[in-house]
């Protein structure tokens, strides 16, 4: 029983430190790449301010990985979100004096924050029963809606705000950034004890119980369990799938001059079926089966892909549409993708193989990024779509073979 309310706690917290890690965070997606393409003039570089936020989650997912083994989730978290506090400041600058350069840095240590957000979800399931594993990993993500879903929607009043200080209105969302993933940092420190990972990995005379290993190590033995592969190819594309279109949407609506304010309320129903029904989802993959909501998700990725490649830039109720299903369907890919590979994989394995989950994801997300910048660039909106789809087709086929 004192486990059980333990763990109660736990989900306490991290569902308030996510709440603010999204409104910090999901905020900048949009006016990111709006700012550098303000910046630099050119539309083919807009994904560059996700791709380096994302590659900073990549970057900073070992580094928080090995801080949890040596001092716990506490410490872990903490840091990255301290990191995108400075983060918000550099892009603050960066994007005042129009220094890309330090814009972009300022949002790579922005992914430090994303980073720890996704590190939460593992947090969940330190003290996590097999039959409840899923849902409360998914009560976490599903902390994020409420943060996420404000932070588009703050884009005005924050733009705003950034004009009274005499500054370029899309920095706004990076002052939200800087004062929330503080107070996140704030409700770490004092609520997250003892700490779950400890108290997990310690036995009654305090000796650690689990050795350490390294990221090459798991993912090693990640590739010689074909689930544990399966699952986190699963992460990966689902979250490849999901960066490219998202960060090139605001950009597609921008050519038709559409306002901030319906631009942040697309990317608001977007995360919206990221976080929303995470519950559902995690429930579903503890009754289910975790490949079997993994193939929803599949299914789900590939109608959004087609409703949001055909629409017109103007129309953002049918982009909204396809945004809301792109972040349903990388919800199933995650929540069951995580759940399987922290199933598959041997005990001593879990800590680094979540950081090499974080590793894997993040980099396919900057590469999902960077790569459909160009590709909008020399191509289309709908060319971007036809591409994904093509690659969550290969991952559906490779599902049925799954056992």
């Amino acid at each position: 029983m004192e486990i059980l309310a333990h763990q109660k706690k736990v989900i306490r917290t991290l569902s308030v430190a996510q709440i603010l890690t999204g409104v910090g965070t999901s905020g900048t997606v949009a006016a990111g790449s709006l700012l550098v393409t303000s910046i630099s003039k050119s539309e083919s570089l807009a994904g560059l301010a996700q791709t380096t936020t994302v590659l900073g989650a990549a970057v900073m997912a070992l580094p928080l990985a090995k801080l949890t083994q040596r001092g716990g989730r506490r410490l872990s978290l903490m840091s990255g979100y301290s990191i995108g506090v400075l983060g918000a400041v550099l892009a603050i600058i960066g994007g005042t004096h129009k220094i890309l350069f330090l814009m972009l840095t300022g949002a790579f240590f922005v992914g430090a924050a994303s980073a720890s957000a996704y590190q939460a979800r593992f947090a969940a399931i330190d003290l996590a029963t097999t039959e409840n594993r899923s849902r409360n990993l998914s009560f976490v993500v599903w902390g994020s809606t409420v943060g996420a879903v404000t932070g588009p929607n703050l884009m005005q009043p924050a733009g705003d705000f950034a004009h009274f200080l005499r500054l370029p209105r899309l920095v706004g969302p990076y002052f939200i950034a800087g004062v929330t993933l503080s107070l996140a940092t704030i409700v770490i420190f004092f609520f997250l004890k003892p700490d779950p990972y400890l108290t997990a990995n310690l036995s009654a005379d305090g000796v650690t119980q689990k050795k350490h290993e390294t990221t090459r190590a798991a993912l090693k033995h990640i590739r010689e369990i074909p689930r544990a592969l399966f699952a986190i190819t699963a992460v990966g594309l689902g979250h490849l799938a999901m960066v490219s279109i998202m960060v090139m949407t605001p950009v597609h609506m921008s050519h038709v001059d559409v306002t901030l304010s319906v631009i942040g309320l697309v990317i608001s129903v977007h995360v919206l079926g990221m976080y929303a029904f995470s519950p559902l989802v995690g429930a579903l993959s503890d009754k289910l089966g975790r490949i079997k909501v993994i193939q929803i998700g599949v299914a789900i990725l590939i109608s959004s892909v087609v409703v949001a490649g055909l629409s017109p830039a103007m129309n953002a109720i049918t982009l909204g549409i396809g945004l809301f299903l792109l972040g349903l369907g990388w919800s199933c890919t995650l929540i069951a993708g995580s759940t399987l590979l922290s199933e598959s994989v041997s005990v001593d394995m879990k800590p680094s193989s979540q950081g090499a989950s974080d590793l894997v994801m993040n980099l396919m997300g900057a590469l999902g990024g960077a790569a459909s910048g160009l590709i909008i660039g020399l191509f289309s909106y709908g060319f971007l779509c036809a591409f994904i789809g093509l690659l969550v087709v290969v991952l559906g086929i490779w599902s049925l073979r799954v056992k």
